[in-house]
């Protein structure tokens, strides 16, 4: 295993830091209580697990509803699901796919690129794992890797960081164009929750698996992650591909709002609005001016 932050001499001018130690088996009390509020969280505990369970059911239905219609229609439905390490992709991804039929529902989740790959235009290994007609693909992590994680820990040259940013626009206009139904989402949570969760990786035999160098490595780098998010945001977000953004310390409450944008923006037949339920506007919001709402951050605009 990695050795934890605290004994990393680079942290030690960054005072929570200091308090911080993966391989301790309790967590800091400070960071512990305030995990849940962290990033101006506007709750202060999870949704109930029976309140839960009973939206999440009558969501998947719909979207059980949702793949009838793209297999009847053609429809082709693309999601991207971006945010700091262990934000909660995973998890969302999972309670969106869970009854549809994998055949047709697909998860791409790419490894590091080949030599091959990295020889190629940087959007090529994505568009192969695009959807074909009826099918519903979920990227946990894209294309938007060249947005924050490789500027960040250095996997690509400036230059290369400001082409993408020129790009991604135009390229995500195409997919609006080619009549592709098109979500991104940016799960945001606060840094003490962020530790809260690197511990229980650390701790969970069954969850060890979730928790890389590069996660530990990043726990360093939080102001240059949200600088570069920030950016990213601000160049990427248009009327053809916005940013939707989820506030994400309560995985529940973020699960659930990001599946009812999905259901409140596609036109589907026996739709039930009432199933469905409201989105929470404090915790799913559109790109950078939600995030202005409640994070004291810079955008650089």
């Amino acid at each position: 295993m990695s050795k934890s932050p605290r004994n990393d001499n680079s942290a030690a001018t960054d005072p929570l830091l200091e308090k911080y130690n993966l391989d301790a088996p309790k967590l800091n009390s400070d960071i512990a209580d305030a995990a849940m509020q962290s990033g101006n969280y506007p709750y202060d505990d999870k949704l109930s697990r029976k309140e839960y369970d009973k939206q999440l059911r009558n969501l998947q239905i719909e979207l059980v509803k949702v793949q009838a219609w793209t297999q009847e229609s053609g429809a082709r439905i693309l999601m991207v699901f971006e945010g700091r390490d262990a934000a909660g992709k995973g998890g969302t991804i999972n309670a969106i796919r869970a009854y549809l039929n994998p055949r047709h529902a697909r998860i791409a989740a790419l490894p590091k690129p080949t030599e091959r790959e990295r020889g190629q235009w940087y959007f090529q290994r994505y568009i192969s794992h695009f959807p074909t007609e009826g099918e519903i693909v979920l990227f946990d992590r894209s294309w938007y890797n060249r947005g924050g994680v490789e500027p960040v820990m250095g996997f690509c040259t400036p230059q290369q960081h400001a082409t993408f940013l020129q790009e991604v626009p135009k390229f995500e206009q195409m997919l609006a164009d080619e009549g592709i139904h098109f979500f991104k989402f940016w799960l945001n949570i606060g840094r003490e929750m962020q530790m809260k969760r690197f511990h229980k990786r650390r701790h969970d035999p069954l969850k060890q698996w979730k928790l890389s160098p590069m996660d530990i490595a990043s726990l360093n780098k939080w102001g240059e992650y949200t600088n570069n998010r920030n950016l990213m945001l601000s160049s990427s977000h248009s009327d053809a591909a916005p940013w939707t953004i989820v506030r994400s310390n309560d995985k529940r409450r973020a699960r659930l709002n990001a599946i009812r944008h999905v259901l409140n923006n596609l036109d589907y037949p026996r739709k039930d609005e009432k199933a469905i339920g409201k989105i929470d506007p404090l915790v799913l919001g559109s790109g950078p001016d939600f995030l202005r709402s409640y994070e004291a951050f810079d955008f650089g605009e």
